[in-house]
């Protein structure tokens, strides 16, 4: 992957880009690369060598290197593990995940990740978040045969206002908040597991057979559902917007002003903003995007 440097940042920046140091461990699979799109994933691995990544759009990955060495560099003790990567075999992969903090007890294990992230993360929620804690759930108890009994997220919001803070209801009151994330039951857990390894093991096949790249999901691509805008005759600002075309009409017809009705179609953010980081290269992107699929 060429790391290029278009905005003339420091070349410390670039220097971190391009000295990247993560590594899965002797394994087949994380447990962020499973949770995720198998077609990203092999995607990634395809086209490493035509990638392209600006050292700009690393920085918010440096402050959360950074917020774990700061971390790191506290130490563990006796009863508070820091930065550890664990295993265990599945279906005939290797899953690994790195746990950034563990408070252990006689029986118990208390499990902790920081994320650097933004405020609407922590307002909407994250189910990345809640499949990513109850994999290092399942790593932890059986690597250590100790129940977890606790997930949480510690969030440091890079765009906290402190104004907002004070005037909105729902928003986040300090720019450093834990977030409870519910702990599955342990059949769930390797149902789930299970069902992703399959997941991958088969795109890995047609890939290996064929060349080719399993469609992404629309949760995959985070595809924001079409929508209605009903607004009033020349301007622009809608007055409601409904995610069905009857409650849009509906409500038009109810109306004393004329109105009329814009359908806005879905959009597939993660394609759209290149968050994958292989969007240039995918056809299904490119197909979207032209209208054919």
């Amino acid at each position: 992957m060429e790391i290029t440097n278009n905005h003339k940042l420091p070349k410390s920046f670039v220097d971190f880009a391009r000295n990247d140091k993560y590594s899965k461990g002797n394994a087949d699979i994380s447990v962020t690369t499973l949770i995720d799109s198998p077609r990203v994933r092999l995607m990634r691995d395809h086209f490493s060598n035509q990638r392209t990544v600006d050292a700009v759009d690393m920085i918010w990955p440096l402050f959360g290197t950074a917020v774990h060495h700061i971390l790191e560099s506290s130490g563990s003790s006796e009863d508070v593990i820091l930065e550890e990567r664990l295993f265990s075999e599945v279906d005939g992969w290797v899953l690994s995940g790195a746990v950034d903090h563990q408070k252990v007890d006689r029986s118990n294990v208390s499990i902790t990740d920081y994320k650097v992230t933004s405020v609407w993360s922590v307002i909407y929620g994250k189910i990345e978040w809640e499949r990513q804690l109850n994999l290092y759930a399942y790593l932890v108890q059986k690597n250590k045969g100790k129940k977890v009994n606790s997930l949480q997220i510690c969030a440091i919001l890079r765009d906290w206002n402190s104004r907002e803070a004070k005037y909105k209801q729902d928003y986040p009151s300090a720019p450093v908040v834990l977030v409870d994330i519910p702990v599955w039951d342990e059949e769930t857990r390797i149902n789930y597991i299970k069902e992703r390894i399959g997941i991958h093991q088969e795109a890995q096949k047609m890939y290996d057979a064929e060349g080719e790249f399993p469609f992404c999901s629309d949760d995959e691509t985070w595809k924001r559902s079409d929508a209605w805008a009903v607004k009033k005759k020349g301007l622009k600002r809608a007055m409601r917007v409904f995610d069905n075309e009857e409650k849009a009409i509906e409500f038009s017809v109810m109306q004393s002003a004329s109105t009329e009705i814009e359908y806005r179609a879905g959009e597939s953010v993660r394609c759209n903003g290149n968050y994958c980081g292989v969007a240039d290269f995918c056809s299904q992107h490119r197909g979207v995007f032209n209208g054919r699929f």
